[in-house]
């Protein structure tokens, strides 16, 4: 085999959720030998030097000692990160040694980082590069440890190939005429069970009592709307919390894979059973900002990135630092983060709904009828103050959650079960996507004037509690379209003063300063 001095190898690098095209250049050539690595190679990326040598003398392979060996990352102003780049880093070597067939390289992309015996193992951001491939003009065939494989093998319309070892993808790229050579199998996707496995384990039916609450999260489910829960410790918030992702229904395709895609960002391996379920996330209130957002060297997705497409739980709400809870200000907006830092800016996807609890003071019985508060006015206050007035407004519905006596709790009759209320959360939403494309709480501009239409009484209904509660014109809005949800679980075409009084409701019970 005749030996080629140059060779390209195909890669991706990360850069938020999505994965930009790297091109692999490895040179040979004759002078001191050397081993050199350019284009904004991260640590760990150099550190792929010694992987690749070890990787392939362990594999029986020939490494070029008596060459100055270089390898050049193209683009070269993009940062490149992780152990990605063994596999490709060792195939150029050795196909610009000659070892291997250099011409089959081009229609296929390689990832994945060496162990120092050859063993391929498995490389963060599989969907996401999978994904990338897939919006490719002419997307090529996609090489990559077995376990990575199998994640990036749910994106459907790729050739997907995976290895357990650096031979096996040597293999498959000598000359078909070569003794042993062979093509890698196809990766099977690993068996979902959308459907099979419920959201929550707990029932909307165990939590006794707190129709009102119920209700909420009802309408919340049906719009896609955030809530604020209130009240003294032990009264359910939590239980009502996790019972929240059980009546939402499961993501479309489209949405499951960019779920999964932000996850496997995170390191984390795909749970076949968590297929198109709702992510729920609930960090301790002691989490930093960064930790909420995302953030670090390189950018990594925070939670609220991880909740996208499902649910953000935040737990005892005024104790989170205030950075962090500001930073969710604008995510609640927009539905994604942009993470700049001096070097680099990273976006991720970061459409959840926010779930939070609190109690109304720092012993938490404010207002109980069951056990007396013993906080002063000022430190009430202070306490709930620690939410900003502008986050505040961000949140569609905030409900109170009393303390119920044990004598009203043996006596509550069972309420509703989550599969009950989920069938209406599922025809409210499919009205929506029918009428409007979108839920309602995504509803802005002209789309909000033209699908919340109402009639004379419930107009002016409307104007007079936004004047009488110096209502910002963001909270009018969010009434609207919480008003527009529930008219939708109604059946109702229009949205009528009842529906506006419920609504106005949801924003009155945290005039809590």
């Amino acid at each position: 085999m005749i030996a080629m001095a140059l060779a390209l190898v195909h890669s991706r690098a990360l850069d938020g959720l999505s994965a930009a095209s790297v091109t692999v250049e490895v040179h040979l050539a004759n002078g001191l030998p050397s081993f050199t690595l350019v284009g904004l190679a991260d640590t760990e990326v150099k550190e792929a030097r010694e992987r690749v040598r070890a990787a392939l003398q362990n594999s029986a392979l020939e490494f070029p000692h008596n060459k100055r060996i270089t390898v050049n990352l193209a683009p070269a102003d993009l940062p490149k990160e992780s152990g990605r780049f063994d596999l490709p880093i060792a195939l150029g070597i050795l196909a610009a040694s000659g070892q291997i067939d250099a011409s089959r390289l081009s229609h296929t992309e390689y990832a994945g980082e060496l162990s120092l015996a050859g063993d391929l193992r498995p490389v963060r951001g599989a969907i996401a590069m999978a994904l990338a491939l897939r919006r490719a003009e002419s997307p090529r065939a996609l090489v990559l440890p077995e376990a990575s494989a199998q994640e990036a093998s749910l994106v459907s319309g790729l050739r997907v190939h995976g290895a357990a070892h650096l031979l096996d993808v040597v293999r498959s790229l000598l000359p078909q005429e070569t003794e042993g050579a062979g093509d890698l199998p196809l990766a099977a996707a690993p068996r979902v069970t959308s459907g099979q496995t419920p959201s929550s384990t707990i029932d909307l039916r165990d939590v006794k009592g707190q129709l009102a609450a119920k209700r909420a999260l009802e309408v919340a489910a049906a719009g896609g709307h955030s809530v604020l829960m209130s009240g003294p410790p032990g009264t359910g918030k939590s239980m009502l919390a996790h019972c929240f992702a059980g009546l939402l229904p499961d993501l479309s395709e489209v949405q499951a894979l960019e779920s999964a895609a932000v996850i496997s960002l995170n390191g984390r391996p795909f749970d076949a059973a968590q297929w198109a379920k709702r992510p729920f996330r609930s960090p301790h209130h002691t989490a930093s900002s960064v930790a909420l957002v995302g953030g670090g060297s390189p950018p990594r997705p925070g939670e609220i990135s991880l909740a996208h497409e499902g649910v953000l739980f935040l737990d005892e709400l005024p104790e989170f630092p205030r950075m962090a809870l500001e930073a969710l200000r604008e995510p609640l907006e927009t539905g994604r983060i942009v993470i700049s830092r001096a070097a680099r800016q990273a976006e991720f996807p970061a459409r959840f709904q926010l779930l939070a609890a609190m109690n109304p003071c720092p012993c938490g019985h404010h207002g109980s009828t069951l056990k007396a508060c013993c906080c002063s006015p000022d430190t009430v206050g202070r306490y709930q103050a620690r939410i900003s007035g502008p986050l505040l407004d961000r949140i569609d519905l905030q409900v109170e959650v009393p303390a119920m006596s044990a004598e009203d709790l043996m006596q509550a009759p069972d309420g509703e079960t989550s599969a009950l209320v989920a069938a209406r959360v599922v025809s409210a939403q499919r009205l929506q996507h029918e009428r409007q494309g979108c839920l309602n709480a995504a509803l802005s501009g002209e789309a909000l004037e033209n699908h919340c239409a109402m009639d004379e009484a419930a107009s002016r209904f409307l104007a007079t509690a936004a004047s009488r509660l110096s209502w910002s014109a963001r909270s009018h809005h969010r009434v609207l379209r919480t008003a527009r949800t529930i008219a939708d679980l109604a059946a109702c075409s229009s949205i009528q003063s009842v529906h506006l009084a419920e609504a106005i409701q949801y924003r009155r019970i945290l005039a809590l300063r």
